[in-house]
């Protein structure tokens, strides 16, 4: 069996302030705070709430493991809990690039989520039971995912 998959919307997160905890049990951490941002697709719109963060973990093996926790507020005010974790890696002088907030084409590396909805709004009841796959790309300042719900 084949996966199927539909387009849910584009994730654009504006990155604000970052603070770097340094080489931790786990590897080097970072806290990204965001300063907003915005989901945008065919069936939800809406936009990045103050408060969320990305816990940004470097491993060993120099892969990047985003962990982020979003809170939505759809253009018809009701509130969605996001979380994703994922993995981006490439060559080291493209994540070199992406580290230093330089443009840096998607195609040179690899960055991909799974994401996870909760809402307690009815008429967006259905997140709650998705898995959304998010194909990601750094630019400066910003980071943007195409997600799509798994069917």
């Amino acid at each position: 069996m084949s996966l199927k998959y539909e387009f849910l919307a584009t994730l654009t997160i504006e990155v604000a302030e970052s603070y770097v905890l340094g080489e931790t049990p786990a590897g080097w951490r970072r806290i990204a705070n965001f300063a907003g941002g915005t989901f945008v697709g065919p069936r939800i719109n809406g936009k990045i709430l103050p408060g969320s963060a990305d816990a940004v973990l470097r491993r060993q093996d120099n892969a990047i493991q985003p962990d982020v926790r979003l809170t939505l507020r759809t253009d018809d005010n009701a509130h969605v809990w996001v979380t994703y974790r994922g993995i981006r890696h490439g060559p080291q002088d493209i994540m070199d690039k992406i580290a230093r907030d330089e443009p840096v084409d998607p195609g040179d590396y690899y960055q991909r989520s799974s994401l996870y909805f909760e809402t307690g709004a009815a008429r967006y009841d259905w997140l709650n039971r998705i898995i959304g796959i998010g194909t990601g790309r750094r630019i400066p300042g910003q980071m943007i995912y195409d997600v799509y719900e798994l069917l």
